[in-house]
């Protein structure tokens, strides 16, 4: 049985109506990102993997400039607005029309993305615990806006991991959250349970398993799974060699209700997609 639900997405005035689940392709404009393949820090390089995200099916291109990997180096304000800049840049000068989601906590480097580049969609780790500014700036924007679920922040994250129940606390979490963004008067939520993000490796499996319990929130549900440490320690591996293990867990999220995969490979991403909706 599937849980996927159709909704739609006010993108600056054009809806966007998905009917299946669609794809949205990494491009990280930072230096550390945990798996090396998903690094792009010249002109060429992020062309050309834009280009390669919507040629393989991909829908929105995903643009980062501050790694939320686990102790990750904190970026300053002005260094992380730089690199999205350069990227932002790169990425309208090839492909004007691109559905661009900008993954940043802080609402001035949102607001700037949005304001300079027309950037789509606001992608929050933080649910705008990291800044209290981010969903009044979103509301004033009008873009779809990604929470995450999250403890504390990366460089804390990994010790804050003491839930009773990771599945009850999220639907907690999010009760909150969500009241939270449409007091601030956004219209378009998109929910990410965090995978990987303050949670143990069972918990990320126990989540997992209960996925389909975030659909009692009736909103569009982002997953992003791919090539992280839940799947390359599980199998005792690395990143570069958890390709068939994302292709497994995505297909399990999708099969539980996911309506966005962020992910590294889109191409096999949207066949995953394609193999489900055939089965009905």
């Amino acid at each position: 049985m599937r849980f996927f639900k159709p909704y739609s997405l006010n993108l600056s005035g054009s809806l966007l109506d998905v009917d299946a689940p669609i794809v949205m392709g990494i491009l990280n404009v930072t230096p550390d990102s945990f798996y090396s393949g998903s690094r792009y820090d010249n002109e060429k390089s992020i062309r050309g993997r834009a280009r390669q995200i919507l040629d393989e099916g991909g829908k929105i291109i995903d643009i980062g400039g501050y790694s939320s990997r686990p102790d990750a180096e904190d970026v300053a304000e002005e260094e992380e607005w730089r690199r999205l800049a350069f990227g932002l840049r790169a990425v309208r000068d090839e492909l004007p029309d691109a559905i661009i989601s900008v993954d940043t906590f802080r609402a001035s480097v949102a607001e700037r993305c949005v304001g300079e580049f027309g950037a789509n969609i606001v992608n929050d780790i933080s649910a705008g615990c990291l800044d209290e500014r981010m969903m009044p700036a979103v509301a004033r924007m009008k873009v779809p806006y990604v929470m995450m679920h999250m403890r504390g922040n990366p460089h804390t994250m990994s010790g804050m991991t003491d839930y009773e129940n990771v599945v009850a606390d999220m639907l907690q979490y999010f009760g909150r959250k969500i009241k939270e963004a449409a007091y601030a008067g956004i219209a378009d939520i998109i929910i990410d349970p965090g995978f990987g993000f303050s949670k143990t490796l069972e918990q990320n499996y126990e989540l997992l398993g209960h996925l389909e319990d975030l659909r009692v929130l009736d909103l569009p549900l982002l997953v992003g799974v791919s090539r992280k440490s839940m799947i390359y320690r599980l199998l005792e591996s690395s990143p570069e060699k958890s390709l068939n293990g994302t292709t497994a867990v995505n297909t399990i999220a999708l099969l539980k209700g996911a309506s966005i995969l962020r992910v590294h490979d889109v191409r096999e991403a949207v066949e995953a997609i394609n193999i489900v909706e055939k089965c009905g």
